[in-house]
């Protein structure tokens, strides 16, 4: 789907491996196929990561949505960069008024504290309970020892160039959901 071609790699100018007829374009398909096996392989990974969150929600006791803010409110700390309720609405993709109603669910359940750190006292800062630190680490320490473990085996030159990749998928899906998408995606073609 991500190029239009089967799930073989093949297309209408011939097969995935190059080897129709002269003339095909084989370095084209295979770079085509090679394309559709990286997509895929991060729409796995998402998926994966996804139904880690959704673990560690049953874990805790939590709805889906509340355990995925959670978990943008403790890694945007461990970034140095603590959210306020604004921002944790456009991370998880919530109404602001649903996003007060989670928050209050969260503080209530002791696992975020709302604090005024800003010299401007109506910034409001999202920050992880003392509680809720420890137990987010227990769950997620072995993910997170497992992905240090692959990407050490990676020349770091190698780990770089991914990181530049990732950097640009981002910042290319950034400008599609805030362009093409900024209003629930393109407009419908007639059939």
């Amino acid at each position: 789907m991500t190029n239009g071609r089967g799930a073989d790699g093949s297309s209408a100018a011939g097969p995935a491996d190059g080897h129709g007829t002269a003339g095909e374009g084989g370095a084209a398909d295979r770079e085509a196929v090679r394309v559709d096996r990286v997509m895929d392989g991060l729409r796995a990974f998402g998926a994966n990561y996804t139904e880690f969150t959704r673990r560690f929600a049953t874990w805790l006791g939590l709805h889906s949505t509340d355990a995925a803010a959670l978990v943008e409110i403790l890694y945007a700390e461990d970034q140095g960069a603590p959210l306020s309720p604004a921002r944790l609405s456009e991370r998880v993709s919530l109404s602001s008024g649903a996003t007060a109603i989670l928050l209050k669910r969260l503080e209530q359940a002791g696992h975020i504290v709302r604090t005024r750190e800003s010299t401007d006292r109506r910034v409001v800062t999202l920050r992880s309970s003392p509680d809720i630190r420890p137990r987010a680490m227990a769950f997620f320490g072995p993910y997170s020892e497992r992905m240090a473990e692959v990407m050490a085996a990676y020349p770091p030159e190698e780990i770089e160039r991914f990181e530049q990749f990732l950097g640009t998928l981002r910042s290319t899906m950034d400008a599609l959901l805030a362009d093409e998408y900024a209003n629930g995606g393109p407009p419908p073609t007639a059939s």
